[in-house]
């Protein structure tokens, strides 16, 4: 039994070693300090999809998942990522109007979430 916690003690501090020997100290700040800004802006992206996903809701009774797609699919047609026409989607509650690319390509999009509707 004594045995059996020697080697995982020994394995613990190898493994300890082998990790603060092979990056500085320097670096680690480095990488998290990039990791953090990654998260900073893909929760800044997120919070702008949800309220747009929030507006579509609202405009054309559906579920989330379901704006969701629409907006995807309209990202898809004007081949621009999803926080953009999120973005600008969101921009129309301040009075900017929509670019002319993704409002026909909203047009279309809600004419066949209609259409599957009726079916």
């Amino acid at each position: 039994m004594q045995r059996t916690a020697t080697i995982q003690a020994e394995q613990v501090n190898l493994a300890v070693e082998a990790t603060w020997g092979s990056v500085s100290p320097g670096q680690d700040v480095a990488a998290l300090r990039t990791e953090n800004d990654q998260l900073r802006r893909t929760m800044a992206g997120r919070a702008v999809i949800d309220q747009a996903c929030g507006m579509v809701m609202v405009l054309t009774p559906c579920r989330w998942s379901a704006a969701r797609g629409l907006l995807v699919d309209v990202a898809r047609q004007c081949d621009l990522r999803l926080r953009e026409v999120a973005a600008a989607l969101v921009a129309t509650t301040e009075d900017k109007s929509l670019p002319e690319q993704i409002h026909r390509a909203l047009r279309r999009a809600l004419r066949r979430l209609h259409a599957a509707d009726r079916r």
